[in-house]
């Protein structure tokens, strides 16, 4: 029997999560989340660390179905704290009802999904409301006012309760996902990937400031080379290196952090030189 043969034999758990199990996943989320953070897949561990007691259950312990989603959950993922529940409870939703099966689309739906959730939890959890509350607090707080104090910790309670309650109702609308919308999870899954992609568009040309600093002169003739680009392709540059770097880690034995490494250097260097500076 092959191995994709024996894993299928045990592709329809019968687990079904409890409100316990919520609460476990939502403490180690809160608390645990960011503990295992690296370079190389960021918060892969973190994500498993947070779900690996219910994939226990679901699989058994030490079975080889449990040891393939584990390697599936160890993969590279990277999102805002405030929405990662969201993906998590989808994802299990979709592991309960269908097991070892869903693992390639339970893949593609945390690529597709943790970039938009990403963009838009850091921009408003970790950015928008902190600067409102945080403003207001610190201006009440300035002239003696204690409800100041009281606001920004309403506000972060409120924030962690809502980090709470999202589990469960992502969980549920997983498993609408699975057993009533069967049909339109593909279309689901390709449209949060490009929409995923399309985030990570947007990343490259609003995060990446380096533009040309190099203005050959020829003869009399002074030729601005950035200027000349953006009439073509703007943030060309930009674009060029995110595919540098993709190139590179593409290479055999080339980790994220000898590309970073590498990056740095040539910064270091063409800055050095003059060719580029920061836009």
């Amino acid at each position: 029997m092959t191995k994709e043969r024996s894993l299928m034999t045990n592709s329809n758990p019968q687990y079904k999560l409890t409100k316990k199990d919520f609460n476990q996943i939502n403490r180690r989320s809160l608390f645990g989340f960011q503990l295992g953070w690296n370079y190389e897949r960021m918060q892969n561990t973190g994500y498993l660390y947070t779900m690996l007691p219910q994939l226990r259950k679901i699989y058994g312990d030490k079975s080889p179905e449990l040891k393939e989603m584990m390697k599936t959950e160890s993969q590279f993922f990277n999102t805002s704290n405030f929405f990662n529940t969201i993906i998590t409870g989808i994802d299990l939703a979709m592991q309960e009802h269908e097991g070892v099966k869903s693992r390639e689309t339970v893949a593609s739906l945390k690529v597709g999904l943790m970039g938009p959730f990403a963009a838009i939890g850091d921009s408003i959890f970790a950015a928008l409301i902190p600067t409102i509350f945080g403003a207001l607090a610190a201006s009440m707080a300035a002239e003696g006012n204690p409800i100041g104090v009281i606001i920004w910790i309403i506000a972060n309670l409120a924030i962690c309760v809502f980090r709470w309650k999202q589990l469960h109702f992502a969980y549920e609308q997983g498993t609408t996902l699975v057993t009533d919308m069967r049909d339109r999870l593909n279309a689901l899954t390709d449209s949060a990937t490009v929409l995923g992609v399309f985030m990570v568009g947007a990343l490259v040309a609003t995060m990446i400031n380096i533009k040309f600093a190099w203005v050959p002169q020829i003869g009399k003739v002074t030729m601005d080379v950035q200027k000349n680009l953006d009439m073509i392709i703007p943030k060309l540059l930009p674009a060029l290196l995110v595919g540098f770097v993709y190139w590179l880690l593409g290479r055999k034995k080339m980790t994220s952090t000898k590309a970073i490494l590498i990056v740095l250097v040539l910064c270091v260097v063409l800055g050095g030189l003059g060719i580029i500076a920061k836009a």
